[in-house]
């Protein structure tokens, strides 16, 4: 089969994996035309970035909005403001958790953030989206320090920073890049400080260990009292307000946004701290707090139509977090984990073998196949992620396309190079017997390669299945579900309940190949 042949057939395998879109799967309105009033209960899909709040502002949304009457489909844990952004705008999710500050800073790119209505005005004009009521609470940024570290060296304030140019500065990735973050902070307060990046869930263990002296937290992080933080004093005023609100697409469903209203004002700073508090200090689920929060207030109290509604749309239409044994979540998140790096892998090695047969054999315009695929092992998984959210949105398909990009170049590579070990006297003994160039290729050259070939494939998927964790921060599922929200919530046991089987999975499929190297490898050429 000749090379555009096989492309356009691994296009099609990978185009069937996603052919059906989320939104078209589920019947969503905006993808099918039906206008939401038609839809009795219709589904509203709840995203969350993969920090502690975000997390549990999601959840209360989930409920509230069950709680409603309404269908809820759970996409927490999505990457950072990029991410769920992307995803609000493509309509691969309804409504994520947001800030007002990181709305016109980091997404409207405003020297300033203005009022609400203005705001809002803004974006209904650049993006047809809208921000609800806020939640009544303002979860600034701030720069925090060890209370003993900022005590000894008499830091109070941001500014007091300035005159100790070798303080160790562990900053989230996100804040590092940030219009409203650390660049524009540096400037301000004119701080010498070289930081490096950190997890924002892993920064406070960090300073607790001793490993860096000062980071950017959120005001009402949990962490801050539980590791005896202090927060430094913004005396510039760097920091714009982050209210919290339900950003969400401008033709919500009338019901859902009636719901995510009804908690407008109902969170202040003191109770979001403790909030985040029971989830990161008492170990508490999302769910449990989120329904906690719910009937203290009296949203939609239990015992209500539409909390009975809920409920029962609850069990039937959800996966809220903690409601599956951990045998049957193990189980569904390490077969989804297989079929992300294995169908990628799949489609992989049908482009990249002939490929590297064609790559072999016209050398001078072979080698830029190469110079693309490697080019294309240089992107960060996270950033190829991102960039595919207008292209693909969210879930397995974009997934399944980045595995299968980094999946092409060990294969290929490894096709080349083994090809072209090949003895030449070999070929031109099976030249003299009178073999075609076809013939040549398929009963000396590729047996020849073939220990090679294999190799290269064997490695794609070991990197595939490390690679496949990545999926979690675009709502793909696999093993690297709990890992992110391990690292959102500093739990070892949660990150270890990912990271455990996909290791396991990566020992498993080495034992696999050298099984199959054994089964159609000859023994004179495996040694």
């Amino acid at each position: 089969m000749n090379s555009p042949v096989m492309v356009r057939c691994v296009a099609c395998v990978l185009l069937v994996a996603g052919t059906a879109s989320p939104a078209s799967a589920r019947g969503d309105s905006r993808a099918s035309g039906v206008a939401p009033e038609t839809s009795p209960a219709p589904v509203i899909r709840v995203g969350s970035k993969n920090f502690t709040e975000g997390y549990l502002l999601a959840e209360v949304f989930s409920r509230v909005l069950e709680r409603a009457g309404l269908h809820v489909e759970r996409r927490f844990g999505l990457g950072g403001t990029l991410v769920c952004y992307r995803a609000l705008t493509t309509g691969e999710i309804d409504v994520y958790p947001e800030y007002t500050g990181t709305i016109s800073r980091a997404i409207l790119h405003m020297q300033t953030t203005p009022g609400l209505v203005r705001l809002n005005d803004t974006l209904r004009v650049s993006a047809s989206l809208e921000m609800l009521t806020p939640l009544g609470f303002n979860n600034t940024y701030a720069i925090a320090m060890s209370g003993k570290t900022a005590n000894r060296l008499d830091i109070r304030r941001i500014g007091d920073l300035a005159a100790h140019p070798t303080l160790r500065v562990g900053l989230s990735h996100e804040f590092l890049e940030r219009p409203d973050g650390w660049p524009g902070l540096a400037r301000t307060y004119a701080l010498p400080q070289t930081p490096r990046g950190i997890e924002h869930g892993l920064a406070y263990r960090a300073i607790a260990d001793d490993r860096i002296e000062v980071t950017d937290v959120y005001s009402t992080d949990g962490d801050i009292d539980r590791y005896h933080l202090k927060l430094l004093d913004d005396n510039r005023n760097y920091f714009p307000v982050y209210d919290a609100v339900p950003l969400v697409h401008s033709d919500l469903n009338a019901r859902a946004r009636a719901a995510l209203n009804a908690l407008g004002g109902r969170i202040d700073e003191a109770r979001m701290r403790k909030m985040n508090a029971a989830v990161l200090l008492d170990g508490r689920s999302f769910a449990d707090v989120a329904t906690e929060f719910l009937d203290e207030q009296n949203i939609f109290p239990a015992g209500s139509a539409r909390a009975d509604s809920g409920a029962i749309q609850s069990r039937t239409h959800s996966s809220a977090p903690g409601e599956e044994s951990m045998v049957h979540r193990l189980l569904r998140r390490t077969l989804r984990h297989i079929f992300l790096a294995f169908f990628a892998l799949i489609a992989a090695v049908l482009l990249s073998v002939p490929l590297g047969v064609w790559a072999w054999r016209s050398r001078r315009a072979g080698r830029p196949v190469l110079y693309v695929a490697g080019a294309l092992q240089t992107i960060p998984s996270i950033a190829l992620l991102a960039f595919m959210i207008p292209l693909f949105g969210i879930g397995v398909r974009p997934a399944l396309i980045a595995l299968f990009l980094y999946a092409v170049l060990p294969v290929l590579r490894n096709t080349v190079a083994a090809l072209e070990s090949v003895d030449p006297v070999v070929r031109s003994v099976s030249s003299a017997m009178g073999l075609t160039r076809g013939q040549q290729l398929r009963f000396v050259e590729l047996p020849l390669a073939a220990p090679t070939i294999l190799t290269g494939i064997r490695t794609a998927a070991v990197i595939s299945i490390g690679t496949a964790t990545l999926a979690a921060f675009i709502g793909a599922g696999g093993l690297g579900e709990p890992i992110v929200t391990g690292l959102a919530l500093n739990d070892a046991g949660l990150i270890l309940e990912g990271a455990l089987p996909a290791a396991a999975l990566a020992i498993a499929t080495e034992l696999l190949f050298e099984v199959l190297e054994r089964l159609v490898i000859p023994g004179h050429l495996r040694r």
